[in-house]
């Protein structure tokens, strides 16, 4: 597909335009309102590709659960492994459209491969992750930055008051969730492995604070969030912080969402869920 309109669907999911200001700049660059509709379906996601591990799963168990937040009650989605055990404990953190059917399905793949699986509702707070993708993505806008890092803090403490924790924790998070576990690696000071796909990079001054092991994966056409890299690299490096960057070409943004046609990347994908399992075997067995 053009980039130019991979590019608009980016804009209009992470500015964001409105529907109608989106609708109206992908006529122009399809040529038509025919062409416009012919072609959102190949954009947005479909939530009938999300379950790569069925919920049903009889090798994983999973429940909702909630935990105390700041000033407010969290909601989340937990799968593990079925057999009993204590288990490195993983927070999976979603994009800006919130707790939905692919974030849980990833949930259950971390579960899967034998880990305590966390996905937290960012959304809780004002009740809950809505269907409407357009409204979940202003209503994420509109959290308090602060009590929001503090919710996902709170998760990790909740995790470990679980008597199938092993008290080791990392996090994993895609897009705006990638961002917020840079966030994490650098508020969490016993977390041990944080991995941020396309995710906004913290600030310099604050990577000296990091004492996770960091992996990050980019999609080299992601104009966007790619421009935020050199400075923290930059920074990784001076700290002497555990690093791994992984840059894939030829992959866009929300390369690893599998729900998004048009964005996603078999190969890219397959990779770089490979080297976070990798990371996590090394960290938090």
């Amino acid at each position: 597909m053009n980039q130019e309109i991979i590019n608009l669907f980016d804009e209009y999911t992470h500015v964001p335009l409105g529907r109608d200001e989106f609708i109206r700049r992908l006529t122009k660059l399809t040529g038509s309102l025919a062409a416009a509709l012919a072609v959102l379906p190949m954009l947005e996601v479909n939530y009938a590709h999300a379950q790569t591990v069925p919920p049903q799963d009889d090798r994983i168990t999973t429940e909702r659960i909630a935990y105390p937040g700041d000033d407010c009650t969290m909601k989340g989605y937990v799968a593990k492994p079925k057999e009993k055990g204590k288990y490195g404990a993983v927070v999976v953190i979603h994009e800006n459209r919130g707790l939905n059917p692919h974030i849980e399905d990833i949930t259950r793949r971390v579960a899967l491969a034998g880990y305590l699986a966390l996905a937290p509702d960012a959304l809780s707070p004002v009740g809950g992750t809505p269907t409407n993708e357009d409204e979940a993505r202003d209503k994420i806008g509109k959290l308090d930055a602060q009590k929001n890092l503090n919710n996902y803090i709170k998760a990790f403490d909740y995790l470990k008051t679980r008597e199938d924790c092993n008290g080791k924790t990392g996090c994993v998070g895609f897009c705006w969730g990638g961002g917020m576990a840079n966030q994490l690696a650098v508020h969490v000071p016993d977390l041990k492995a944080a991995v941020a796909y396309y995710g906004r990079q913290p600030d310099a001054a604050d990577v000296p604070k990091i004492k996770a092991a960091v992996q990050l994966h980019y999609g080299s056409l992601d104009e966007r969030i790619d421009a935020g890299i050199p400075a923290y690299e930059e920074a990784l490096k001076k700290a002497g912080t555990k690093y791994e960057l992984y840059m894939y070409e030829g992959a866009n943004h929300a390369f690893n969402n599998d729900t998004a046609p048009t964005r996603y990347n078999a190969a890219a994908a397959k990779l770089a869920w490979e080297r976070t399992l990798k990371l996590f075997g090394e960290t938090l067995k």
